[in-house]
């Protein structure tokens, strides 16, 4: 572990504990705040009341008249030091294969009515720009090299379900896209956009500032819980999940819509364990070891 140095720790008035583990967004860091929280979940402590890991951070909510200001910050620290000291830090989680539907029409349509004034480049289209910004050769290029690996769930939230999606690669492989010059104020339900590092999947419509991918058939949030991947809970993702992306053409999207009308649509997805060690040493192996996951799912 590359985080020698102790975590941040900030009271947000009497019942909120930030946790910042690094100033920047980094595989190392997400791990340790996802860790962290998975570590404060099983020991359920008294007044708890929420625990929300972030790309860098970890924010705990408490009822200070259950638990003491002084023993949060005690237990939290002694998680923080266990967590980094692991001979092995590994997760158990679980890959995840979602469908897009690449440069298709709605988010076309979209684009086309934000584009002078909004955005960087107003001829052309996002999927052309993120391409020329990365030094690719088209978009098809870009979108191949967006699905062929996988991603890690940072966190979940800025609007209900909205996960954000780190990719597991070497940094110089990165994809790199800056957002949007002046937010949309419309953005297609289920659109997958990039912005910054991250891939964002946006779970109900509304506006939005990241390049705009595609669009995706399966929902993410169902407040109503109909779909069986969200019988346990109304949100799919939850942080430190891993996802697979695989284009899709109209007709399979049509396909997917109808299921999922029907209620019998499911998310192909298997268990996994994540190890960090050694998805930083062999970033293209370790990758090929989760993917083959989905295969026997």
């Amino acid at each position: 572990m590359t985080l020698t140095e102790h975590a941040r720790y900030s009271w947000g008035g009497d019942e909120f504990l930030l946790v910042e583990i690094a100033p920047d967004m980094s595989l190392e860091a997400n791990f340790v705040a996802n860790a962290m929280a998975a570590g404060l979940e099983e020991q359920e402590l008294d007044g708890i009341v929420d625990i929300c890991p972030a790309n860098a951070s970890l924010l705990i909510r408490f009822n200070p008249d259950e638990l003491p200001h002084a023993d949060l910050e005690r237990a939290v620290r002694a998680l923080e030091a266990e967590v980094k000291q692991a001979t092995v830090q590994e997760l158990n989680t679980r890959i995840i294969e979602v469908p897009v539907w690449y440069d298709d029409p709605f988010t076309s349509e979209t684009e086309t009515r934000f584009r002078e004034g909004y955005h960087q480049r107003p001829e052309g289209s996002d999927l052309d720009y993120s391409a020329e910004v990365n030094g690719l050769a088209n978009a098809a290029e870009f979108i191949r090299r967006h699905h062929e690996t996988p991603w890690l769930v940072s966190m979940v939230g800025f609007v209900a379900g909205l996960p954000f999606l780190f990719q597991l690669t070497p940094r110089e492989r990165q994809l790199q896209v800056p957002k949007y010059l002046s937010p949309r104020t419309d953005t297609p339900p289920l659109t997958l956009g990039y912005g910054g590092c991250f891939t964002a999947h946006y779970s109900v419509r509304g506006a939005g500032g990241y390049q705009m991918l595609g669009i995706t058939p399966g929902p993410i949030f169902d407040p109503e819980q109909k779909l069986p991947d969200f019988a346990d809970f109304m949100v799919l993702f939850r942080t430190g999940d891993i996802v697979k992306y695989r284009p899709i053409d109209e007709a399979e999207y049509t396909e997917i819509r109808a299921r999922v009308e029907a209620g019998t649509f499911r998310y192909k997805q298997a268990p996994v364990r994540f190890t960090l060690a050694e998805a930083l040493a062999d970033p293209d192996a370790y990758n090929r070891t989760l993917l083959e996951a989905l295969d026997v799912a």
